[in-house]
């Protein structure tokens, strides 16, 4: 069983940055593909980024390439989206999941583990 713990959320002003990390543990963390899902209210949950096992492959929703980084360390089983030039229609609660896989995963509904997420709030 894989615990996912997000944070580094907050609120923030439109062309600002965050950075958000999601902690994991319970399991080989090196073993899953990472993704990161947002959510806005009244919306349906969206693919924002994920990353391959070694982190060597990524992806991205349009609406955020350019502007997001998805990143992990294995060593320290921490996973990271790094989010600059924000605007207010980046504000969702931001959700990390984790899937056994061996190729990178976009699609929110095979993922296996999700954290509870962290809100991000971009004002105008």
């Amino acid at each position: 069983q894989v615990q996912l713990v997000e944070s580094g959320g907050g609120l923030v002003q439109a062309g600002g940055s965050l950075r958000l990390s999601c902690a994991a543990s319970g399991g080989t963390f090196s073993s899953y593909v990472m993704g990161w899902f947002r959510q806005a209210p009244g919306k349906e949950r969206e693919f924002v980024a994920a990353t391959s096992r070694s982190g060597g492959y990524t992806s991205y929703a349009d609406s955020v390439k350019g502007r997001f980084s998805i990143s992990r360390d294995n060593a320290r089983n921490t996973a990271y989206l790094q989010m600059n030039s924000l605007k207010p229609e980046d504000t969702a609660v931001y959700s990390c999941a984790a899937v056994l896989s061996t190729r990178v995963v976009i699609v929110a509904e095979r993922y296996r583990y999700w954290g509870r997420g962290t809100q991000v709030t971009v004002s105008s």
